[in-house]
C-alpha cells in the first residue's frame, strides 16, 4: 500500500499520485463501463455480479439504474433492497454506507471528498474523504447533493435538489440549499390505502 492511499483510507490530507490509487480507478472504469454497457434485457443476475464485484458490499434485491458512477466502489456498502434511480454520482473517497432500504432518486450525489481552503495547498492537489452514511429507509428526492461527512439518520426524507451540508437527525423531513428540517414524520404518516389528500407528496 502506497502512502498516499494509507493517507486516504485514514481520513487524512492525501494526494490522488499514488499508483494504486491509478490501479482502483482503472478499474472502477472498467466495471462501471461493463455495468452501464450491460442491456438491462440481459439477466438480473449478471448485472449484480457485476455490482459485487465493484462494490464493497451489495445486499440482497439491491437495483441501481445505469448510468451509475463512482470514484472506487470498493468503499461502498449497500443494505438490501435499497433502489438507485438513474444518473447516480458515488465519490467513493471515504466509505459511502447506506442502509436497507432507501430510495435515492435521480441524479443524486454522495459526494465524500474534500479541498482545502487555502489555494496554495489546493493547487497542490490535497484532499481528503469524509465519510457519508445513509440510514435503513432513507429517501432522497431526485438531485439531491449530500456533502462530505453528512450522516442521514433513518427514516428521513430529504426533498428534491436539496444540498445537504449538516447531519440530518432519524425521521424528519427536510429541504432546501442547504437543507433544513421543515417538520418530524410520525408513525402515523399517510400512506398507501389512506385518503389522497393525506398521502405525503413527492420532494
Amino acid at each position: 500500500m502506497g502512502e498516499n492511499q494509507r493517507r486516504m483510507e485514514a481520513g487524512e490530507w492525501f494526494r490522488p499520485d499514488d499508483p494504486q490509487l491509478a490501479a482502483d480507478t482503472l478499474r472502477r472504469v472498467e466495471l462501471c463501463a461493463r455495468y452501464n454497457d450491460t442491456p438491462t434485457g440481459q439477466p438480473r443476475e449478471e448485472r449484480d455480479e457485476i455490482l459485487r464485484e465493484l462494490l464493497g458490499s451489495v445486499g440482497a434485491g439491491v437495483r441501481i439504474r445505469a448510468p451509475f458512477h463512482c470514484d472506487f466502489g470498493r468503499n461502498i456498502r449497500i443494505g438490501a433492497g435499497t433502489f438507485v434511480n438513474f444518473g447516480a454520482v458515488f465519490l467513493d473517497t471515504a466509505p459511502i454506507t447506506i442502509g436497507a432500504d432507501v430510495q435515492i432518486g435521480p441524479n443524486v450525489q454522495l459526494l465524500t471528498p474534500t479541498h482545502p481552503l487555502d489555494p496554495s495547498a489546493r493547487r497542490a492537489g490535497w484532499e481528503r474523504g469524509l465519510p457519508v452514511t445513509l440510514g435503513d429507509n432513507v429517501w432522497l428526492g431526485g438531485g439531491t447533493i449530500v456533502c462530505p461527512g453528512v450522516t442521514i439518520g433513518p427514516d428521513t426524507v430529504v426533498g428534491a435538489g436539496s444540498v445537504v451540508v449538516k447531519d440530518l437527525p432519524a425521521g424528519v423531513l427536510a429541504v432546501g440549499n442547504p437543507a433544513r428540517v421543515v417538520r418530524s414524520l410520525g408513525p402515523a404518516e399517510a400512506g398507501p390505502g389512506q385518503p389522497d389528500d393525506e398521502v405525503p407528496q413527492t420532494p
